[in-house]
């Protein structure tokens, strides 16, 4: 847990422009922000947007997407906040275990509990999303952490 805490609200309208152009600022897929299955949130702290992620869930588990804080916000916790707030809205809705790729978080995530599992094991659901079939290169690292 973080001693930063963030409030997650569901980005709509104009914030996933902004989210959006984070993720394409940070070379991360931005294709399916609008038209995808999944949510993606921008975090708050004291009325300061700081950051956002996503999720897309699919019964029991899902796939913790594109976390970024914004740049004058890094090396204060926010990472570690958000997180922690997109693992408590996973529980909320009933998911065991979250699952995510990344090319360059990996020490990141196994920090926070996440271990490195096959991209093959991960669930058909996850498997058949666009972020695993088409917009994470297979070279990604899939992790996995159980709820």
């Amino acid at each position: 847990m973080s001693e930063r805490a963030v409030e997650l609200e569901r980005a709509t309208g104009e914030q996933l422009a902004d989210v959006e152009a984070l993720l394409v600022g940070n070379d991360l897929p931005a294709a399916d922000v609008r038209e995808g299955p999944g949510e993606f949130f921008v975090a708050f702290d004291d009325g300061e947007a700081v950051g956002i992620g996503g999720l897309e869930v699919a019964g029991d588990v899902a796939l913790l997407r594109s976390v970024v804080v914004r740049e004058a916000a890094r090396g204060q916790g926010y990472g570690t906040a958000v997180c922690d707030a997109l693992e408590r809205e996973a529980r909320n809705r009933g998911v065991d275990a979250l699952y995510l790729l990344t090319t360059t978080a990996a020490g990141f995530f196994a920090d926070r509990g996440y271990d490195r599992v096959d991209r093959d094991t991960a669930p058909a659901a996850l498997r058949d999303t666009a972020e695993f079939a088409d917009l994470c290169p297979a070279s990604a690292t899939c992790m996995r952490k159980h709820l």
